[in-house]
């Protein structure tokens, strides 16, 4: 395949633990990843607990103000503007008084103009009988009454990945299967791959996937997040690989879950359009190069991609102080929102412990 490949829409899902990107940032990208093809714009940040734990309560005026406001930028950019929503254990009593309050928050994001409505069931205890159907039954019940024109579930097991099992209990016996066909058909579902992080996606596992589902999965792509304490340390700069442009009409939407970074994020992302363009002849390496020429300039790009290696791979935990001292100073001498992003993160500023992502992915 050399390019003319069928790409999918493609979007960014904040699905990251630890701090929460400032408004003016989120807009930044927003625009920037509109500019280059990208359509729509999931606000979904774990740190958000009116989405999460709080997720009954109405936000205080000026976080209500910051989305609204948000939402209209992505309006004016052409860009469909979503929200995801983990109404946590909420099937454990999906009552009268469960169900007015989930109606209460559904009508907070359509005042929104919420168009993408993401039900989130993901890091939630998931060994339970009837699992699924109880699942399809709450999302089927959420669809009468929002106006949302797109709803995209999130499962419980959203990866055949075992780190799942571990965490939430052992997956019911057809899980997918069982989902896939109780699911009206105009319900989207997320799926991350093989792996919570995936390396690669090829065909056979999202035509397996889509199989079980009974859709296209809705791929939720965890780079180049870094989120938890294992990937806090380092910053994922390079470009995107291992999605080869072929998947792309297997796939119903394909959303980048960002880094902590809200800057250096726009580096790779701005190189996966142009994988799905040019397909076989698509160089990473050429991706790479011109993605951070565009977002950096050209001396501050030449900079990070010698250091490459340091920043990517080695990361923060195992380079030597010195050299880390020798960075900072580097970094800290350029006028550069990404130039900041990195002697902030030298200086331990997205910190994971374990704490911040107990008992989630």
């Amino acid at each position: 395949m050399t390019g003319g490949a069928t790409a999918p829409e493609l979007g960014l899902i904040e699905g990251y633990y630890g701090i929460p990107w400032d408004w003016a940032a989120r807009e930044r990208v927003m625009r920037r990843l509109a500019a280059v093809g990208y359509s729509f714009f999931i606000y979904a940040p774990k740190a958000d607990v009116f989405l999460r734990h709080r997720w009954r309560e109405t936000p205080p005026e000026t976080a209500t103000a910051a989305l609204a406001g948000f939402a209209a930028a992505c309006r004016d950019a052409g860009m469909r503007f979503g929200v995801g929503l983990s109404p946590l254990e909420v099937w454990r009593d999906f009552g009268a008084e469960t169900r007015a309050a989930l109606a209460d928050k559904l009508a907070f994001l359509d005042d929104l103009g919420v168009q993408d409505l993401g039900i989130l069931f993901d890091d939630m205890r998931g060994d339970l009988p009837g699992l699924a159907g109880a699942q399809a039954d709450i999302v089927h019940w959420i669809a009468g009454r929002t106006r949302a024109s797109r709803i995209v579930m999130c499962p419980t097991y959203y990866s055949d990945d075992p780190a799942l099992d571990m965490a939430f209990g052992v997956r019911p016996e057809r899980y997918l299967e069982t989902l896939g066909a109780a699911l009206d058909a105009r319900i989207e579902v997320f799926w991350t791959g093989e792996e919570v992080c995936s390396r690669a996606y090829g065909a056979r596992h999202l035509d397996r996937v889509a199989g079980q589902l009974r859709r296209r999965p809705f791929l939720w792509d965890n780079y180049p997040v870094n989120d938890g304490p294992r990937m806090s340390p380092f910053l994922h700069l390079r470009a995107f690989t291992g999605r080869p442009a072929g998947i792309g009409s297997l796939l119903s939407a394909h959303a980048i879950n960002p880094a902590l970074q809200p800057e250096l994020t726009l580096v790779p992302a701005l190189t996966l359009p142009r994988s799905y363009r040019l397909g076989d002849d698509y160089d990473y390496g050429a991706a790479l190069a011109e993605a951070a020429r565009d977002v950096l300039g050209t001396s501050l790009a030449d900079l990070v991609r010698r250091h490459l290696f340091l920043l990517n791979d080695t990361g923060r935990d195992r380079m030597d102080p010195a050299v880390q001292d020798r960075l900072r100073v580097r970094y800290a001498a350029i006028d550069h929102p990404a130039a900041q992003e990195i002697v902030d993160w030298l200086d331990g500023k997205w910190v994971a412990t374990r704490d911040i992502t107990s008992g989630d992915h």
